[in-house]
């Protein structure tokens, strides 16, 4: 990091610590809405420099004590252990408002929620316990090295111990995280486990060569895990070194899909809302259609853009919250109760969900410079950023194989079999 880019992330750390204090006294939110509005206040945060923040590039280690201090790192944490007590389908909105100002940090949060639910994903009652109540009274924020792209972490077998070797290319907020989700394969079986532990400690060794078009603060460079030891109690639902399986366990991708659905609609948002911010204050008419108007506010293909981009953009909402509520049940319904047949199906409208808003929130990053005009493909404008950050995370999975899920229940009543993507 130069000097340059040093003292400019301060300044812009300096500036985002000193609001928190605005949270200091104040009482948590008690419902939904509370929460959502608290989000809007974060986003509003992020929003002022987030062009100059993705600049600089610096770890976003200012950005997560902001989601800290805000009390979104704790939404759906126990309220007997300090936490918000919310269901999904306020987180989800809760993320979407965080990435309306900055994609990174909705990200980045979406994936902390995931990953402080992988407990109640895959373990036991007892380990469910302890996990949130470390969790979410010590505010800690997850980051997770399980990218399945890669080879798998090799799992060495010691009586009372597991012990993890290998390397992941992705581990998305690892840097910055204080509790890391880990998954590797015991040696010489096809076993699977999972195990939280500790970010600060030898073993885990981060790259730091996240160097990519969009999403530049999500921390997302490989890491390489060497020797770290896990005891076998805390083995993520292993009872006696036995795994009980429940379809409930299988509900990671669907959840992470709509995160990222969700993520990609608020950075589509966001893209709308500076647009018409710049349209009504900066932009000009064009003075030689044959039908001169005074302001470019009073354009008709203008308003007919906006009017286009934003009746998507209000369908795309309404089908993730109608997702969002669907999932939400079931991920605080009792575990047992999850049949493959209610878990296809809804797999399969989060894969139509996500497909939507990738493609209409593309739209929307690429149109808005036909409304606001020559002069806002400025840097310094920085309407680049949403395009930058949509276009490269939506890269994630081929959207492709999401309409072919679709395809298939539309067509023939099948459900998608679950694996890492589906």
């Amino acid at each position: 990091m130069t000097d340059t880019t040093q003292s400019t992330s301060t300044a812009h750390g300096s500036a985002a610590h000193a609001l928190t204090d605005r949270w200091q006294g104040v009482a948590r939110p008690i419902d939904a809405a509370g929460w959502i509005d608290r989000a809007r206040q974060v986003a509003d945060i992020l929003a002022a420099d987030a062009v100059e923040r993705d600049r600089a590039g610096a770890a976003p280690r200012t950005e997560v004590g902001l989601l800290k201090a805000s009390g979104l790192v704790t939404l759906l944490g126990p309220t007997q252990h300090g936490g918000g007590g919310q269901t999904w389908d306020t987180a989800y909105r809760v993320i979407r408002e965080v990435a309306r100002g900055d994609g990174s940090i909705g990200q980045l949060l979406g994936y902390h929620y995931l990953w402080a639910w992988a407990a109640r994903l895959v373990a036991t009652e007892e380990q469910i316990s302890a996990v949130e109540e470390l969790a979410t009274s010590t505010n800690a924020f997850f980051g997770g090295a399980v990218n399945p792209r890669d080879a798998d972490l090799t799992i060495h077998d010691e009586g009372d111990t597991l012990v993890y070797n290998g390397r992941k290319s992705f581990s998305t907020g690892g840097v910055i995280s204080d509790l890391t989700v880990l998954e590797g394969v015991i040696e010489g079986s096809e076993t699977h486990v999972f195990a939280i532990v500790p970010t600060e400690q030898q073993g885990i060794r981060f790259a730091h060569d996240w160097d990519n078009l969009g999403q530049r603060l999500t921390e997302s460079g490989s890491v390489e895990i060497k020797d770290v030891r896990v005891d076998w109690a805390s083995a993520a639902g292993f009872v006696d070194k036995q795994f009980q399986p429940l379809v409930y366990n299988t509900l990671n991708v669907p959840a992470i899909q709509l995160v990222f659905a969700n993520f990609y609609l608020g950075i589509a948002q966001g893209a709308l809302e500076r647009a018409a911010a710049y349209t009504r204050e900066n932009s000009r008419a064009w003075p030689y259609g044959g039908d001169d108007k005074g302001r470019a506010t009073e354009e008709w293909y203008i308003l007919e853009g906006y009017g286009e981009l934003q009746s998507k953009l209000w369908a795309d909402e309404a089908l993730l919250d109608a997702v969002g509520a669907e999932i939400s049940e079931v991920l605080h319904a009792p575990r047992e109760q999850l049949t493959e047949r209610r878990r296809g199906e809804i797999a399969v409208r989060i894969a139509a969900a996500k497909a939507r808003i990738v493609d209409d929130g593309l739209d929307v990053a690429t149109k808005v410079f036909e409304l606001t005009g020559a002069r806002a493909s400025a840097s310094a404008v920085g309407l680049d950023i949403f395009w930058r950050n949509l276009r490269t995370h939506s890269l994630h999975d081929p959207v492709p194989y999401k309409r072919r899920e679709v395809g298939r229940y539309a067509l023939l009543g099948e459900i998608p079999e679950p694996t890492w993507y589906t």
